[in-house]
């Protein structure tokens, strides 16, 4: 019997790559995507993406979301101690893993696994050290389609957010930024893809700079 498993889901491109990855494994089943939202804002932390907009990728997913309110601010005490109770709930219902879209960064790897360790459930890496500029490529010519909603401007140019994620934005990237933003370069929003039964329908908002990011905000469509 498959070991069922809950994506840990940020409305990115490395998370629906992710599932993509997960769905051709006979021995998974995904059978959620948790996203953790800051309870003042009701949006995802970083990417800054609304909450409906989430509920809409679960929907065009197939699959349920799991959505863990966080208190703003939040404390690494608190965090802990709610995602605690998430994984003795997870558990109780007979899940066995939680899977992540990391890709090359030791370091959160390693907290992932601390915070899973003694809880019954596995982490599961499944783009773990796959070769970025590649994965970038690939994604697009897959038919996933993404915009960034959040850039750091020490890295990036302002105006790449909002910007969909293609070839062309792959050319523009300065040769220091990883394609696949995985030093916290940009965060994403995917839209649609293999991964989906249907597009979830987007329009990009306002650009606003706040806490030393620039994020785009998006809206239902």
């Amino acid at each position: 019997m498959p070991k069922k498993v809950l994506l840990s889901w940020s409305s990115g491109k490395d998370s629906a790559w992710s599932l993509r990855c997960l769905s051709g494994m006979p021995d998974v089943q995904v059978v959620g995507l948790l996203t953790t939202f800051t309870q003042t804002f009701d949006r995802v932390a970083m990417h800054a993406v609304r909450r409906p907009l989430v509920e809409a990728q679960a929907e065009a997913a197939g699959l349920p979301l799991r959505a863990v309110p966080l208190p703003w601010p939040c404390s690494n005490d608190q965090y802990e101690r709610i995602l605690g109770e998430v994984c003795r709930a997870a558990v109780a219902e007979g899940i066995a893993a939680v899977a992540f879209g990391d890709l090359f960064l030791a370091d959160i790897r390693a907290y992932r696994e601390r915070q899973l360790a003694g809880t019954g459930l596995e982490p599961l890496f499944p783009l773990w050290q796959l070769p970025t500029a590649e994965l970038a490529r690939e994604m697009i010519r897959s038919g996933l389609r993404a915009r960034l909603t959040c850039v750091d401007p020490r890295a990036l140019p302002p105006q790449f957010a909002g910007r969909e994620f293609d070839d062309a934005l792959l050319h523009e990237f300065p040769a220091a930024v990883d394609p696949c933003g995985e030093n916290g370069e940009f965060h994403s929003f995917v839209y649609d893809g293999p991964m989906f039964r249907r597009p979830v329908a987007i329009q990009t908002g306002e650009i606003v700079e706040r806490d030393g990011f620039v994020f785009a905000d998006l809206l239902p469509g």
